[in-house]
Order: structure tokens, then sequence, then C-alpha cells
């Protein structure tokens, strides 16, 4: 069993002076080679490595606070705290500290870096110097006392002795008392003088002081001090506003005496850092870090009191999902829980992991989803601050309770439909709550978090679950507002004929635009479930729709669905746009935007390049068979052209392989004729869907197939002997005297053979049906040039 008297958590002071949590090891003081001195390491508790190593220097000041923490700098802006589990632990290291620097461990710090002239400076002074004499605490002494401790800042050794002097005389409480005998007396110079010395002392930075200055019978009169700058006409009333104004909630009474106290202390020292004390000078922002430590640590010890009281918990839960509770109860109770949640991220790892556990195990979520559907604008707000902490720190936790809901309630009030219809009817213009609730959204759908090393189902599972009883009420403001597409103009105008709601609406179109950012999402990261969707509600068409509005940043959150769609790559997407022509509505934006050049503009230009430069035959021999003569003006940009190229391109390479794999008569035997024409029913009845399998071939290949029949006809009929069979191969397939009917050619074959030089003998692999006609191949001829431009690939 480790020793739990070393274990510790290792925190960094961040460049916005709140600590961060490094993680949680044990520490061990040893001797490394490669520091050349005794050092410091922590070794994690999960799995061994190196937390820390710090070599104990010399002239490093390390400060002990609280009986369990030790703090030090590294460097000029790099502070290092940890925080011992057991005060043996941490008293064992700082006798270790202490003894590599010859220093007393009874000492709360061991020294502060002083620069080269300052030690020399020292080193001149009388050996009596290193007592601070204090002034005797009296109203006339107020001005010497107060240019001392103004003195003193600008040393750290000076500041560290005069910190040991306040302390072993007492000399704070006897300081405190004056202030209320200059209070009585309106002496303002006393005051003045009073704000000088109480500011100062906290600048000390010492945990001790601080202890004692916040402590219940301190704190008010150091406020009170605090009240007196004398940069100010009139004082502030600081304490009017925390005794009578700041009024402390009990959702539920409060037993634990000691836990009332560090609330109000806390409250208390986090109003005189940020409200009362000036924002600290450059020169003096490692002034207050020991204040900013002092107040972290105690959140961390409030949280984990009230998470070991059951009872109040368990209460306070029974109070929230309660019908009966007031309103104004639930409120202050939904607040309760947001605090409650926020000083929560002061834990560690650990006991955060135990704490959100807890929360889910008195029943947290099942009550969000209770308050998050109230009218309570308030309620909803702090709701929604609990949801996302609960969201970033588990989100398969909140997966997992709402795919066990169905089972329990019906659609309309599932948690993920709750949260997607308040962010739907977010009354702020701005939606800012809305932008929240999307991110969270985004979170608990995003794959890349979903577990599935410990469970290989939640993926399949859980996103079945989301388009089965979420998608529609998500989907639902885009489908109203695209209901019509020949009435879409005149809803996006203005007109509430069809739809109440206006897209051209600002905070409609913003909303829109939230959904269609959400959908994109999907689209780039749930393959399966989001295709099968956008083709049953043919999603594509409504959302092209928007391509109209007046917003252009709605018909760029348009474009940005499609351009995702189409970066895919997918046929299955690309035969889905070129059957519904939805290159329409994009085409016509670029066209309304005229000469413009501006996002939209080049946003489109990139659509039409990255086809281009992918090369999606597809795609290439749609655009340019239906929207070459309207794009072929662009001239700005070389991307249309580019299209024409590779489109004629590929049907210049089509021609070469048709001829190149044409077969001469003459090499078949009757077998390898005979099973060909065997084949031909089915190769015609179903060309289409034979073409698909490259994928090189569209809709326009059927008509070239036609093409070829007819001009297949044509020859037979001017050769009278084999006319009747050129017909019978060129009719369509009839069941079941066809089959004779098409073989019948095979006798004619080898007679009619002609002087044409053999071709390559293969086996086709689309182009079948030119092997049914023997009089083209007596015509010793090529395709016709006219016929290839039929092909749309």
């Amino acid at each position: 069993m480790s020793d739990t008297r070393r274990r510790v958590k290792v925190y960094t002071l961040n460049e916005d002076r709140q600590w961060d949590d490094r993680g949680t090891g044990h520490v061990s003081s040893t001797f490394v080679e490669r520091l050349k001195g005794i050092s410091l390491l922590v070794r994690a508790e999960s799995d061994g490595s190196l937390l820390l190593e710090s070599k104990i220097s010399p002239n490093t000041a390390y400060q002990k606070q609280q009986d369990t923490l030790i703090v030090w700098s590294e460097a000029e802006n790099y502070d290092l705290a940890l925080s011992f589990q057991e005060k043996a632990g941490c008293d064992e290291i700082w006798e270790k500290i202490c003894q590599v620097q010859g220093k007393d461990p009874a000492l709360e710090i061991t020294q502060d870096p002083i620069d080269e002239s300052e030690e020399e400076r020292l080193e001149e002074l009388p050996e009596t110097s290193h007592l601070v004499e204090l002034p005797p605490c009296e109203l006339s002494r107020l001005e010497e006392m107060a240019d001392l401790v103004t003195s003193v800042l600008s040393s750290p050794i000076r500041r560290e002795k005069l910190a040991l002097a306040l302390m072993s005389e007492g000399y704070i409480k006897k300081l405190l008392g004056l202030f209320q005998v200059c209070e009585d007396l309106d002496n303002r110079e006393g005051l003045h003088h009073l704000y000088e010395i109480v500011r100062g002392v906290l600048f000390l930075n010492k945990a001790a002081l601080f202890e004692m200055m916040f402590s219940d019978d301190c704190i008010m009169d150091v406020v009170g001090c605090l009240e007196y700058d004398p940069a100010l006409v009139q004082p502030k009333r600081h304490r009017e506003f925390l005794t009578k104004t700041a009024k402390f909630k009990e959702v539920i009474p409060i037993t634990d005496s000691e836990l009332r106290q560090k609330i109000h202390q806390t409250y208390r020292v986090q109003y005189i850092q940020d409200i009362i004390l000036p924002t600290p000078s450059v020169f003096e922002e490692n002034f207050l870090s020991t204040l900013t430590s002092f107040i972290f640590f105690n959140k961390v010890e409030i949280v984990s009191m009230l998470q070991e009281d059951e009872k109040f918990l368990t209460e306070v839960f029974a109070q929230l999902t309660d019908e009966a509770t007031e309103a104004i109860k639930r409120r202050e109770l939904v607040n309760f829980f947001k605090e409650f949640c926020a000083f929560s991220q002061t834990l560690q790892p650990q006991n955060r992991d135990s704490f959100f556990k807890t929360l889910a195990n008195l029943g947290i979520l099942p009550a969000l989803e209770i308050v998050m559907g109230m009218d309570d604008l308030q309620v909803r707000a702090a709701a929604t601050d609990i949801f996302s902490y609960l969201v970033e720190f588990s989100p398969s936790m909140v997966r997992e309770f709402v795919m066990q809901e169905p089972q329990q309630t019906d659609d309309d009030v599932l948690l993920i439909n709750v949260v997607i219809k308040q962010m739907i009817c977010d009354s702020d213009p701005e939606l800012g709550g809305a932008v929240q609730l999307m991110g969270l959204l985004r979170t608990l759908i995003d794959p890349e978090n979903m577990l599935a090393p410990i469970n290989k189902t939640e993926k399949t599972e859980f996103l079945s679950f989301f388009y089965k009883y979420c998608m529609h009420v998500l989907t639902a403001p885009l489908l109203a507002n695209t209901a019509q597409d020949k009435g879409s103009k005149d809803l996006l105008e203005g007109s509430t004929k069809i739809n109440p709601v206006c897209p051209d609406n600002f905070q409609t179109a913003q909303l829109l635009a939230l959904i269609l950012e959400l959908l994109t999402f999907c689209v780039e990261h749930h393959t399966y479930h989001i295709k099968t969707y956008i083709m049953n509600k043919d999603l594509l068409r409504r959302v092209l729709v928007l391509m109209n509005s007046k917003h252009t940043f709605l018909a760029l959150c348009a474009l940005r669905f499609m351009r995702r769609i189409i970066g895919l790559k997918d046929e299955y997407y690309n035969r889905y746009i070129i059957k519904g022509n939805l290159f329409e509505p994009v085409i016509n934006a670029l066209l309304d935007n005229g000469t413009r050049y501006n996002l939209l503009n080049s946003a489109i230009i990139e659509l039409f390049e990255f086809i281009k430069v992918e090369d999606v035959k597809s795609l290439i021999a749609h655009i340019v068979d239906n929207f070459y003569k309207a794009l072929e003006s662009i001239e700005y940009v070389q991307t249309f052209k580019g299209l024409k190229g590779r489109y004629e391109q590929e049907k210049e390479r089509q021609s070469q392989r048709l001829n190149r794999y044409r077969r001469d008569a003459r090499s078949m035997d009757d077998d390898e004729e005979m099973w060909f024409n065997d084949d031909e029913d089915e190769e015609e009845g179903d060309a289409v869907e034979k073409s698909r399998t490259e994928d090189d071939f569209s809709d326009s290949y059927s008509k070239y197939m036609e093409a070829k029949k007819g001009a297949a006809n044509g020859s037979n009929a001017s050769n009278g002997a084999n006319s009747t069979n050129g017909k019978a191969a060129a009719a369509p397939p009839a069941p079941p005297a066809a089959p004779p009917a098409v073989s019948s050619p095979a006798p004619s074959a080898k007679t009619s053979a002609t002087p044409a030089p053999p071709l390559i003998k293969t086996v086709g692999l689309v182009d079948y049906p030119d092997d049914e006609d023997e009089d083209e191949e007596d015509e010793e001829e090529e395709p016709s040039p006219r016929k290839r431009p039929r092909l749309g690939s």
C-alpha cells in the first residue's frame, strides 16, 4: 500500500493567476545526478510518469501555507505548489528543504530571491539590522507605521522580517483596535494611515497573516480600514454592502458551523480581492498570489465538506424535484447547484470525478430535465450552466442517461429534445444561450469522445437513438422555413402565407445558421446515419432554398453544407445531386451575385474548383452538360474552362476505350458469340445499372446506347439479307422468344467477313451491345464523331 503521507497534488499558476491541476502522485527528495543536487520528484500514481523534477536551490524561496501546502517560484512567472494529503508528509518535505538551505523548519518561508546589489547592501548593515522594530501601536505613531510598511515592500527580505514581527507581537489586532477608535473620533488622517498599513500588510503575501486578518472577529474591521482610501473624497460603504445588501441564502439550513464560517470567509475574501483592492500593477502582480491561493483552497474545502454531507445534498435534490416547491425556492436551489459546480472546478481530477458521480447518483440529470423546461429564464440559464459542467465532465454519462429515457417517457420530454427546444426558442436577440447549447449538442454527438474501447456499441446505439428521436426536432425550423420551393422567394421576402416564421428575420436566420452548422458537423462525422436522413427528407434541396436569403452568412452556411457533402466524394451523394439538379440554386446564386468579388463568390468558385481538381467525373459531366452555357462567360478564373477541359478529356478517353474493345467477328467462335448474344437481353434491360459499376457513365450512356441502336437499325435496313436479324438484335428483349432471334446472326457473322484488320480480342467491360450488329463490323469505320459528345462522363 502506498504511503499516503507523501501523496501530493502538483499545481502551477497560469497567466490568469489561477492554479492549474497537473496531476496526483507521490513526492520524494533525492539526489539527482543530472541536476547535481537534492531535488523534489513527484511520480504520478496512475502510471509512474514524472510529474515534477525540481532541484532544491539554495536561493529559492519556499513557503509553507495552511500546514499542507508548499509554494515556490522556479522562474519569474512560473509558480509551483504541492498540496499534501497529510500534514505529516508536508512537514517531512519542508524539513528536507530547510535542511538543504540551512534554514530553521519553524519558519514558514525560507527566503526570497534578492539581487546582488541588495545582498551587498545587506552585508554592509550591522548585525542588529536583521530585527524590524515596530513602533508602539498608538494613534500618534500611525504615520510612522504606514511609512515602515510602505518602505519594506520593495525588499523581499524586509517583507519577511516585518511579517514575522507582526505575527509575533499580536500587532494586527492592536491596529484594528485603533481603527475603531479613529472611526469613533472621525480621525480621517488616522484612517487614511490605517488604509495604507492594512493594504501594505496584505501585500506582504503571508498566509499566516491572512488567517489572522480574515478571521471572524477581524475581517470586517479589515474591510473597514480599506474603505478609507486617501484618493477618495468619501469612503466606500463596503461593510454596509456585506452585512445588509449581500444576503447569505441557505437553500437548506447548514448545520456545520465550520462550513458556514468557511463559506462566509471565502465570499468576503473574494470580495476584498475583486472589489476593494485596486487592480495590481505589473510590479504588484505577485504580491497577492498567496491571497489567490487562499481563496482557491478554501473553495476546495467547501466542496469537499458539502459533498461529504449526504443528508444535505439529498434534501436539496428532494426539494428541487418536488412539484410543490415554490418557484422562488426552486430558483435558489438551481443557483446553489450552479455555484456548487463552479466551485468543483477547483477539485483535483479524482475528487472531481467523485463529485460528479455523487451528483449523478442523486439524480442531477432528471432534475435538470424538469427545470430546463420551465418558463423562468433565470432558472433555465442556471440549469444550462450546470448541464454544461456535466457534459464537459462526462459526455458518456449524459448519453447513457438519455438513451434510457424512451422506455420511460415520450419524445417531447427527452432531455436532449428539451435542450434542442430551448436552443430553438432562445429569446436572446444574439442567441447567446443557443450558441452555448449548440456547442453542448455537438459534444454529445461527436463520435470522437464516444468510448469505443469500453463500450463498442455506444457510437452506434447513441447515433441511432439521436436520429430516431431527436433529429426531427433539430431540423424542424429548417424544414418549416423551406417548406415549398416555389413559395420560398415570397417567404424569404417576408410573406407569412406559408409559414409565420420568416428566415430573413435576423434572429431566425441566426438560428438556421446554427442548425446548419450542426448538420454540417453531422455530414463530416456521421457517415451512414446523416446520409440516410438527407436522402429520406430531401434535405439538401431544402437547405439550398436558403441560397436566396438576403443574409449572406446564411447563404454561406447552406453552401458550406453542400460543400461538405461533395467533399466526401461519395457517388451515392453525387447521384442524388445530379438527379435533383441541385447545382441550379448554387449557380443561380453565383450569377445573381454578378461581378461582386465577395466571400459568396469565392466560396462558390472554390466548390467548382474542388470538383475540377478532384476530377469528380459524374459531377463534371452534369455541370458541363447542363450549365456550361451559363458559365462559359466567366473568365476571371479558369475554373469553368478547366471543367470543360476535363469533360472533353474524359469524353475522348471513353471514345478511345470503346474503339479499343471492339471485336472482330472473324475472331469469334460460335460458342463465344452465342454467349455474348444470350447475355444481350440482360445487358439491354439493365444497361444503366451495369454502367454504374465503373461510375464513369451517367444517364447519358443510355442515350448513347439508344443512338447506337438507331444507327444499327438504319444500317441493317440497307443490308437486305440481314435486315431481319439486325432488327431482332436491336429490339428490346422479349421473353421467351427473344433468345433464338438474337442468336440467329451467328452463322451470318461467319460468312460476312470483311478485309478489315482484326482488333484485339478481349472480354469487354460495358460495351457488349456493340457486338450485336454484324453490319457495323462490316463497315470498317470508327463511331461517328457526331455521336461522341453524347457521352456524359
